[in-house]
This record gives structure tokens, C-alpha cells and sequence, in this order.
């Protein structure tokens, strides 16, 4: 009964891991993609692991371990590369009403 609890919350995740790559495709500019696609494949790994582990009882300790890394570092990298498009002048689409952190930059702030 465990190893299925686990199972279907390793399918939970993968389907969330499914849900980020259509992410990838179906946004409209590189801000949109990073956005889907983080969140969805942050999800979708913490489930995954989270079934793993629940599975597989031993393997527990080393899981969460992989679980606070991706918690730290997901969130972390998707911000700098973004960034760092917005500072290489990656246009949005046209659909986007604003740009806060160019208006924030011609106010004379560091954009944070």
C-alpha cells in the first residue's frame, strides 16, 4: 500500500514535469517560459522525490537533501537568468502591459 501511495505521487509529479515542458512551449517569450517552466518542474521534482521516498523508506534522508537543494537553487537561477535576459534586452511580447523593473531602472533604482 505504501509503494502505491508513492507511486501515484511520483505520477502526480511527472505529470506536473509534462505540464512545465508544454510550458516551455506554449509561452510566447522567454520571461513566460522561465516562469512555467520553473514552477512546474520545482513541483514536479519535489513530488517525484517526495514518491520516491515514500517508496522507498531508506532512501529518505538522501531525498530530502535533493529536495532542499532544488528548493534553494530553482527559484535562484530562474531569477538570474531572467535577469540577465533583461539585461541582454530580450524583448517581451507584445501582449505585456508593463515592465516593472524597466520602469524601475528609469527611475533611477537598482531594479530590486
Amino acid at each position: 500500500m505504501i509503494a502505491f501511495i508513492g507511486s501515484l505521487i511520483c505520477l502526480a509529479g511527472s505529470v506536473f514535469l509534462l505540464l512545465g515542458a508544454l510550458g516551455l512551449l506554449r509561452m510566447p517569450d522567454v520571461y513566460n517560459r522561465m516562469q512555467a517552466g520553473t514552477k512546474a518542474t520545482t513541483l514536479g521534482s519535489l513530488l517525484t522525490l517526495l514518491g520516491i521516498g515514500i517508496a522507498q523508506p531508506a532512501w529518505l534522508l538522501k531525498l530530502l537533501i535533493l529536495v532542499i537543494f532544488i528548493l534553494l537553487t530553482n527559484p535562484i537561477s530562474s531569477n538570474v537568468l531572467v535577469r540577465a535576459a533583461h539585461f541582454k534586452g530580450v524583448k517581451l511580447t507584445e501582449k505585456t502591459v508593463r515592465d516593472n523593473l524597466k520602469d524601475d531602472q528609469e527611475k533611477g533604482g537598482d531594479g530590486d
